[in-house]
């Protein structure tokens, strides 16, 4: 017998969130609930970040009921400080959101990042962009691997629920194991942590999912994977600037952002929409990069800006953001993307890897003021 959301409702009026025996569906608190056609259930419970370690056990009574459930085939339920607007004002202080600095001045060094980080995972850090088609995905499957390249500990979380790139991109199948109760292994590809929803579904599944849905898959790919001791957890960003990058804000506190966009005007209009978000949710920019920046013909040798050239240097100095470098636009990333073989691992020493490994260098310098820790090895595949 399926389940329905009147079903989880009733559940879910056993769990109360207060002394006085306020049950969880009447508290104000409950995000609209979501029951997808394989009988997932969704939602979140609206909470003031400082309620954070009070709720939590009252999160995992919930889940678990809901678990319990006949017909449940499995639970995404998450804590969220965004306000809803059945939500008391009382229950959730708002603190306004930080501006961007006027033109001219340098933007004033962000507030400290508050909330529960990662246990071992010293910093995480956002691969963004203001709209698709850019090449995010490559950008930052290849960062991930250059960083590694320099000797660091790092994992990477495909956040893009809607349409998960980075199993293909590492020639990843399989889902992945269950070390324990509500705890996953992450895959690993050429020495990566790695965990997409695309581990968890069928390829040609659409991902037909609301806000709340999309918020608790990313919490519970953060929260409950086994990432271990990592130095850098690169996540994979959706395009835009809307739940899933509100998400990531709120619920793990981001070292910093990069912003992946092509020299031309319409990508550089939402590269500087996905600046402005990140600064107004007190994440620091890391760099912009220039994605397929100039292509070499290969037969005769000529140069040609397809997309144009230099575009988001200038926006970046425009921003007063770091710039980290700009990517070509060449077959050989192309096509090693496409076979499950990124250049930076298949050709550690050519060109394009060098030219990713350029990138990460000045990004971990932007992120702790300093090298990486240890000499970098030589990535070698058979």
């Amino acid at each position: 017998m399926a389940i329905t959301r009147d079903d989880v409702l009733k559940v879910l009026s056993s769990v109360t969130v207060d002394a006085a025996g306020t049950t969880l569906p009447a508290s104000g608190r409950l995000s609209q609930v979501v029951v997808d056609p394989t009988s997932r259930v969704m939602f979140s419970i609206l909470i003031d970040p400082s309620e954070a370690e009070r709720f939590e056990p009252i999160r995992r009574q919930a889940e678990g009921a809901i678990l319990a459930t006949p017909g449940v085939s499995g639970v995404f339920a998450s804590l969220t400080s965004e306000r809803g607007p059945n939500q008391p004002a009382q229950h959730a202080p708002q603190a306004a959101a930080p501006q961007p600095p006027a033109p001219g001045r340098l933007a004033a060094p962000p507030p400290p990042r508050t909330g529960p980080a990662l246990p071992g995972v010293r910093h995480i850090v956002a691969v963004a962009s203001g709209k698709g088609g850019v090449g995010k995905s490559t950008t930052a499957c290849n960062l991930a691997l250059a960083l590694s390249a320099q000797g660091l500990k790092v994992g990477l979380l495909d956040a893009d629920i809607y349409g998960p790139s980075v199993p293909k991109l590492f020639g990843l199948s399989g889902k992945p194991r269950v070390i324990e109760e509500r705890l996953l292994a992450p895959m690993e590809g050429f020495g990566i942590k790695v965990m997409s929803i695309g581990f968890l579904i069928e390829p040609e599944t659409a991902m037909i999912w609301r806000g709340p849905m999309v918020q608790s898959a990313i919490t519970q790919m953060l929260r409950e994977v086994a990432w271990g001791e990592l130095d850098v957890l690169v996540v994979d960003m959706p395009p835009g600037t809307g739940d899933a990058q509100l998400t990531m804000a709120q619920a793990t506190p981001l070292s910093g952002a990069v912003i992946v966009s092509t020299p031309q005007d319409l990508a550089l209009i939402d590269a500087r929409r996905g600046v402005t978000m990140f600064r107004k949710v007190a994440v620091p920019i890391l760099g912009v990069i220039e994605n397929m920046a100039t292509f070499i013909c290969p037969h005769c040798g000529t140069a040609s800006h397809i997309f144009g050239h230099g575009g988001a240097r200038a926006e970046a100095e425009r921003l007063e953001v770091p710039f980290l470098g700009e990517v070509p636009l060449n077959m050989t990333i192309r096509e090693t993307s496409d076979a499950g073989r990124p250049v930076v691992a298949v050709d550690p020493d050519g060109p394009h890897a060098q030219v990713y490994r350029g990138i990460a260098a000045k990004l971990w310098g932007n992120l702790t003021g300093g090298p990486a820790p240890r000499a970098a090895p030589r990535i070698v595949i058979e």
